[in-house]
């Protein structure tokens, strides 16, 4: 037990050090835009929409259970069914979770969007990152929050922002962050906890959504235009389809993955 708690006191200490200068910061907001740049766009209530369901050939591969003997606190919130990695989500008929849709193009090159005021929450509970998957805007918030009384660290492996590690060692603790720049995905990892993975898809704009338990996805507010959508999944990869939007019609775009 001694070794235990000199391990995790350790342990901290180091993450502390690591990111000193950086844990607990607040990012400012993005300043507005200067005089005769054109203004934010907003998605367009009316505009056009895109559903479609996502879902997969073959057999789900089997996602490896998560042995939490040693965090106590966190096996303890799994009272009925053991902690499982979140790798391939399925639900009914093959369907698809956690694939992150996006326009990756057809909108207008000159077209600026406003971040949201509000936060995109990931919280640490259970010692699983949770949302597994989300997207987020340039220059939004990323609140992250630790509802463990664990020691957590969420480290950001990024290739065209900057990357952060920030320590969160107790229960209650909020830290936030934003991204500069557009990026599909981002990883995120916990050093302590080798299972905890996460990705963020950083767009310029909100045209993006994850497909639910059901495999469904819809992005609404579409300019008139023709799309080139990509659907990312971090086992399956990635697949494209081209769409056409006209006023406030929908139009459905389904996509298929073969396990593997």
């Amino acid at each position: 037990m001694k070794g235990r708690i000199f391990s995790v006191v350790g342990g901290m200490f180091l993450l502390t050090v690591c990111s000193k200068g950086d844990e607990g910061a607040v990012r400012a907001a993005p300043p507005a835009a200067p005089a005769g740049e054109p203004a934010a766009a907003a998605p367009s209530q009316s505009g056009g929409t895109i559903t479609g369901k996502i879902k997969f050939t073959g057999t789900a591969p089997r996602n490896a259970a998560i042995d939490m003997s040693e965090e106590a606190a966190c096996k303890a919130k799994y009272k009925t069914t053991p902690p499982a990695e979140e790798t391939v989500v399925a639900g009914a008929a093959n369907a698809l979770a956690n694939v992150f849709v996006y326009i990756r193009e057809g909108l207008p090159a000159s077209a600026k969007y406003q971040a949201p005021a509000a936060p995109v929450v990931l919280d640490q509970d259970g010692c699983r990152y949770q949302p597994h998957v989300l997207g987020i805007m340039v220059g939004q918030g990323l609140e992250i929050r630790n509802s463990d009384p664990v020691l957590h660290n969420i480290k950001a492996v990024a290739k065209k922002n900057r990357p952060f590690n920030v320590s969160q060692p107790t229960a209650g603790m909020k830290t936030v962050r934003t991204f500069s720049a557009p990026e599909v995905m981002v990883n995120l990892e916990c050093n302590v906890h080798g299972w905890m993975k996460a990705y963020v898809g950083v767009r310029p704009d909100p045209f993006y959504a994850v497909s639910g338990p059901d495999g469904s996805f819809t992005i609404k507010g579409l300019p008139p235009g023709t799309y080139t959508l990509e659907a990312w999944h971090e086992r399956f990869g990635t697949q494209t389809a081209t769409v056409t939007v006209t006023g406030t019609e929908s139009k459905t775009a389904n996509f298929t993955f073969a396990a593997r």
